[in-house]
């Protein structure tokens, strides 16, 4: 067999479900479970599908397991901690996950798999944007405008434009689950993913599927507006944990230029006249240029301190690889 019929095998075979563990998170989704279990073991029957109930209160598990599921329970609230126990504890060659609501086509979970398999990528994102699916089934407020703020935040920093940053149908291979830090405890978790992937070059392929809102008694868990705050806090963590120079070095030129403004004015009225009079305005702009230099400082020593933390991860991830 050539090189190129053993990786359209492999293909095939991971289309199928041949060493593939879909992951679904669930809180409280009695009302799609059973279809999402069914539909996902009739697209892809080799696969492993785990439901991870997080504390339902209205059955999903007893639901998930007659329809032929692994269900595991997380005690812990919220996606992210869901997320990091399906991570730690599930084993695979190929992992797809997807929420539980029925938003998300089984059919599409070949398309997504195919380029792991194919070693054409490390995570692949299932886009809802693209084709207006998203636009037109989707009418709650503001969803939209976050998704897009979101994207564009990323690619300002990280200079990655993902096409869909927030949803939650993804697959990824083996090495990327197995060293991927999930910090988050709650809906922050495909932010983070996502900035695990740009941040540490994983290999990124956006594959369009059509989305479909929640039927009806399906409720959405996300709040708006304090979820979205704790995104764009979980945004700005990641980026000064990940790129601290960065980070550190704007916060200092801000407080230098700050220093500046404030005692250009007192420089000045200190050549013309010789005297010192609004000391306190004085004082002011030397802490601000005095922090704008600490600020600095601590922006190299974290830089020093993050690349090291980069080499130990990559030397993790061959090791993953050899495994």
């Amino acid at each position: 067999m050539t090189a190129c019929e053993g990786t359209a095998a492999r293909v095939e075979a991971a289309r199928r479900g041949a060493g593939v563990a879909v992951l679904v998170p669930c809180y409280n989704e009695a009302v799609t479970i059973g279809k999402v279990v069914d539909d996902f073991r009739r697209v892809m029957p080799e696969a492993a599908v785990y439901v991870y109930d997080n504390n339902s209160t209205d059955g999903t598990a007893r639901i998930a397991r007659e329809h032929g599921a692994i269900v595991r329970t997380e005690s812990r609230q919220g996606k992210g901690n869901v997320v990091r126990s399906m991570f730690r504890e599930v084993e695979a060659d190929f992992y797809v996950m997807v929420d539980g609501d029925d938003t998300y086509p089984a059919e599409s979970a070949p398309d997504l798999v195919a380029p792991l398999a194919a070693g054409e990528a490390d995570m692949t994102v299932g886009d809802r944007l693209s084709n207006g699916s998203y636009g037109e089934e989707n009418d709650r407020a503001f969803h939209g405008f976050g998704n897009d703020l979101v994207r564009w935040l990323i690619k300002l920093i990280y200079g990655f434009a993902f096409e869909d940053v927030m949803t939650g149908y993804r697959a990824f291979t083996r090495p990327f689950v197995k060293t991927m830090p999930v910090m988050s405890s709650g809906f922050q978790i495909e932010t983070e993913i996502s900035i695990h992937a740009v941040d540490k070059r994983w290999r990124v392929v956006d594959v369009p599927i059509d989305y479909r809102d929640r039927p009806e008694g399906s409720e959405s868990k996300l709040s708006t507006f304090t979820d979205g705050a704790k995104v764009l806090a979980a945004i700005a963590s990641l980026f000064k944990d990940c790129r601290p120079m960065a980070f550190f070095g704007w916060l200092a030129l801000l407080l230098v230029l700050l220093g500046l403004a404030a005692g250009v004015p007192v420089v000045a009225e200190f050549w013309a006249t010789g005297l010192v009079e609004r000391l306190p305005t004085a004082v002011l702009a030397v802490a601000f240029v005095l922090c704008g230099a600490l600020s600095f400082t601590a922006g190299l020593i974290l830089d020093t301190v993050a690349k090291n933390s980069r080499k130990q991860w990559e030397l993790e991830v061959y090791r993953v690889y050899r495994r």
